[in-house]
C-alpha cells in the first residue's frame, strides 16, 4: 500500500507529529510505501530548524529530517502555513528581505498542490492532528 502522511500539529503542542513518524516507520517495515509527508497549519513547526528542546524531550525535528534521509521521503511544508508563522527557506528570505532562513534542509516548502498530487498518487492519505 502507497500512503500519504498530512501532519497538522506543532511538535511541542501534540503527539500527532510523533504518531505520523511511528506510523511511517511501522508502514515501511511492513513493507508499505510512504510517498510524502506534507506539513500544513500548525504542523510547519515540525521544520524548524532553530527548536532546541529540552535534553530529556525527543528531537521531532532531526527524527523527521534522519528518517527522510534514510529512506528518500519527501518533507514538504505548505509555503502559505509556513510564511504566516515565520518559517522561511533562503529563497524566501531573500525574497521578502529577511534577516535569516529557519526551515530544516530536508524539508521543502511548496504549495496544497503536492498534498493533492499525493493524495492522487496514493492508496490513502492519513491526517494527523488537527
Amino acid at each position: 500500500m502507497r500512503y500519504a502522511l498530512l501532519v497538522l500539529a506543532a511538535p511541542q503542542s501534540s503527539a500527532a507529529s510523533q504518531g505520523a513518524l511511528r506510523f511511517a516507520r511501522a508502514a515501511l517495515a511492513r513493507g508499505h510505501t510512504v510517498s510524502r509527508v506534507f506539513f500544513y497549519g500548525e504542523g510547519v513547526h515540525n521544520a524548524t530548524a532553530l527548536a532546541v528542546p529540552p535534553q530529556d524531550e525527543v528531537d521531532t525535528v532531526a527524527q523527521w529530517r534522519d528518517f527522510a534521509l534514510a529512506n528518500g521521503i519527501e518533507l514538504v511544508v505548505c509555503i502559505a502555513a509556513a510564511l504566516r508563522r515565520g518559517l522561511l527557506d533562503e529563497g524566501e528570505r531573500e525574497r521578502y528581505e529577511r534577516t535569516a532562513a529557519n526551515l530544516d534542509p530536508a524539508f521543502v516548502l511548496s504549495g496544497l498542490g503536492q498534498l493533492a498530487e499525493a493524495a492522487l498518487e496514493s492508496d490513502r492519505v492519513i491526517t494527523f492532528g488537527g
